[in-house]
């Protein structure tokens, strides 16, 4: 028998001992456009938390790849019927970091929520069943985990900034930072942060609604990973100083992310020239920001609330950010006052 990932990884405190059987941990009910987990008397509502240890193979099918990183492949098939996205985790140079990437990214896999990518089922076993994975992987060897998640759409947030011909309306940037700050919301609350928000990361349905994605990096607060403060991966653009500097953890450093995220979003411009190292150092020791002197920032209330919003988003002290929870009546004041100068 396999050895799966444990069931009791990440779920509820309360969930209880009767788990009931997992080797058919989804089904489709009729009717139905996205797959559920079976409800029962000892689940109730947190049924809908549930994610499966076990991936039925036989069950995947149709896999074509649609991206790589660093840690592995990340492919689009079915799985009973319905369309997800398999990622697939290699194990890289560094050992230990690969694994630690595989189990961050399931730090979120009991959280339900309309603007965070579900996981639906993760394993450490492997397969000669898919060839395609089977293919990627090449041997048990280099194989850490697979993880099943729902499909949240072809593009990212990147591909929308800087794909389109023109300018993205600002009033929808907006719109698509406030689906971030739900997001974050809804992690911080569970005491998860994420710690690599960017445009790449998130992902935009074809409803136009942004799902954050990609776990890889974050940590679930309150356990022991202080150790860890001065090992944590991310993007150095988007990363907050005091990561730089190997400090504690907060969530206030995805506040700090989401103001580079939103300042890309209003002025489809790179947050940074130059070369990685110039720059960490001078967000560091000189407070480097990104511009704030863009006419999309300057030029009506809406703007310039933006502007405000942007500055304390990314304040070298932590405590001075707002809050996830603030983020969200905040943008919604933006909105109000508008964009036409």
């Amino acid at each position: 028998m396999p050895s799966p990932v444990p069931v009791t990884r990440l779920l509820p405190r309360d969930f209880g001992l009767r788990l009931g059987a997992l080797s058919s941990p989804l089904s489709r009910h009729a009717g139905a456009s996205t797959l559920r987990v079976p409800a029962n008397d000892s689940h109730g509502k947190l049924a809908r938390r549930l994610w499966s240890s076990v991936v039925q193979w036989r069950e995947l099918r149709g896999l074509e790849p649609i991206g790589s990183g660093g840690f592995g492949s990340v492919f689009k098939g079915t799985y009973f019927g319905e369309t997800v996205a398999v990622k697939h985790v290699r194990r890289a140079r560094n050992k230990l970091a690969s694994r630690q990437s595989f189990w961050a990214e399931l730090n979120a896999a009991h959280l339900r929520h309309d603007n965070l990518v579900r996981v639906i089922a993760a394993t450490t076993t492997t397969t000669t069943a898919t060839r395609t994975l089977s293919e990627e992987r090449e041997d048990g060897e280099g194989h850490v985990g697979t993880i099943l998640m729902e499909f949240a759409g072809d593009l990212n947030l990147q591909q929308v900034i800087y794909g389109a011909a023109e300018p993205l309306p600002s009033e929808l940037c907006v719109r698509y930072a406030a689906d971030i700050a739900r997001a974050l919301c809804h992690l911080h609350a569970h005491g998860v942060v994420h710690l690599d928000l960017k445009p790449a990361n998130v992902l935009v349905s074809r409803d136009g609604v942004c799902k954050l994605a990609d776990f890889g990096c974050s940590l679930q607060l309150g356990l022991d990973h202080e150790a860890r403060a001065r090992e944590i991966g991310g993007t150095y653009t988007h990363r907050a100083p005091e990561l730089l500097k190997g400090e504690r953890v907060t969530v206030q450093a995805d506040i700090y992310s989401f103001g580079v995220t939103l300042w890309q979003l209003l002025t489809r411009e790179p947050p940074y020239g130059g070369e990685r190292q110039h720059v960490i150092y001078a967000v560091v020791a000189y407070a480097l920001r990104p511009d704030l002197d863009r006419e999309v920032l300057r030029r009506s209330a809406g703007g310039r609330a933006c502007a405000d919003l942007l500055s304390r988003c990314w304040s070298a002290e932590p405590n001075r950010r707002p809050s996830a929870d603030e983020l969200i009546p905040e943008l919604r004041a933006v909105s109000e006052l508008g964009f036409k100068g």
